[in-house]
């Protein structure tokens, strides 16, 4: 399949939201043909690059695709939308346009049943309830309230200080479980380094 992409210096995860702030001709070309369309786009990592002018020289060959939820003209001019993390995909080929719109062929993650919440989770949970009362957080529409390890693996993911290399790792795994035993060891090296 082929779908349309926006490199961001950040990853998008399932179920969570993102605002974005849209002026290039190539994004506002891409976001009327999904909205006529009703499609979503593509929402990759930069590796080598930058968001604006030129396309990135390198994106990761993974992503999420962003259905768009909401949209308003900003007092600045620039349009605003609100997208929230659909699918995962791998990347299998990209093209750049003459408008600099990078285009690629995906292949979809077949995604597995959402899994219960276990007591061995419970820490996981509680740190999300704890980050979803942050202003910021809530304005995003998070509120704490997951209902299975897929959503709290997502949500932590997408919320906490990891690298964009760390984030594409968790983006790529399979199992709800292996998610979260990396988020908790990188939660217990985080806060060895705020030790040290």
């Amino acid at each position: 399949m082929q779908l349309p992409l926006f490199p961001l210096d950040n990853v998008l995860f399932p179920g969570c939201p993102l605002d974005l702030q849209l002026f290039e001709p190539r994004y506002l070309s891409m976001l009327s043909r999904c909205m006529k369309q009703g499609t979503g786009f593509g929402v990759v990592a930069i590796l080598e690059g930058q968001e604006v002018g030129a396309a990135a020289a390198r994106v990761a060959d993974i992503g999420c695709e962003a259905r768009i939820i909401d949209w308003q003209q900003r007092p600045n001019g620039m349009l605003g939308i609100r997208i929230e993390g659909a699918r995962r995909f791998c990347v299998e080929q990209t093209e750049v346009q003459p408008d600099q719109l990078r285009v690629a062929s995906v292949s979809w993650f077949s995604e597995p049943a959402e899994l219960a919440l276990e007591p061995a989770q419970d820490d996981l949970h509680a740190l999300l309830q704890a980050l979803a009362e942050h202003p910021r957080i809530t304005a995003m529409g998070l509120d704490g309230l997951v209902s299975g390890q897929w959503q709290l693996a997502n949500q932590l993911g997408y919320l906490l200080p990891f690298s964009v290399m760390q984030k594409l790792e968790l983006l790529g795994l399979h199992e709800a479980q292996a998610s979260l035993q990396l988020i908790q060891r990188w939660l217990a090296q985080l806060q060895g380094e705020m030790l040290a």
